[in-house]
């Protein structure tokens, strides 16, 4: 599969700065769940954070790791069906984190997998990574804007899109709230320090 970092380095850097930027937002205690965790390093991020965490990876290394900060689910989420189901309804989160992940049919089981004021942090490569390395297949890359069409029905909190130099690479990425219909005070436009 052509997407970046590999095995060997996946999970063995630091916690990606977005994740970073914006774990404020989430509640005390909530539940994350990290598609595409590799080796664990944004479980262990938000297990640090006194959160619960859970990832989901079809590599066996890379869940064997990860299974150290919290649930760990071995899966192949792009060919097998979604294994968070409970009965009918995916499993509800706090937080669904994908960082360095694209698999457009998995667009909505994201949003279904956030509960009501959940958090959604996603960062991946972009349109124009191509010209600087891996990936480079147009399956694995998005096109312009397409987090923020995709994800429209969440409430908008951040949203960049361009060029990072350390290492160069194209991105997209967003952070965006499920709104909560059940709660009249979330109604009200929400407060998020920014």
């Amino acid at each position: 599969m052509d997407k970046l970092p590999t095995l060997d380095t996946h999970g063995l850097e630091p916690a990606s700065r977005w994740v970073q930027r914006w774990t404020h937002l989430l509640a005390p205690n909530s539940t994350v769940l990290d598609i595409a965790c590799g080796r664990g390093r944004h479980m262990q991020w938000f297990s640090g954070k006194g959160h619960q965490v859970t990832g989901i990876d079809r590599s066996p290394e890379a869940i064997e790791a990860a299974a150290h900060f919290g649930e760990a689910i071995l899966a192949d989420i792009e060919n097998d069906a979604w294994p968070l189901m409970n009965s009918t309804q995916a499993r509800q989160f706090g937080v669904v984190v994908v960082i360095n992940y694209l698999w457009r049919p998995l667009f909505p089981v994201i949003i279904q997998s956030l509960a009501p004021g959940g958090v959604l942090i996603y960062e991946t490569f972009t349109q124009g990574n191509e010209t600087v390395g891996k990936p480079s297949r147009p399956d694995f890359l998005l096109r312009p804007a397409e987090l923020l069409i995709t994800f429209s029905t969440l409430r908008l909190v951040a949203f960049e899109e361009g060029f990072l130099d350390h290492p160069p690479r194209f991105v997209q990425r967003i952070v965006a709230v499920q709104p909560d219909l059940q709660n009249p005070i979330a109604q009200a436009p929400p407060r998020y320090g920014l």
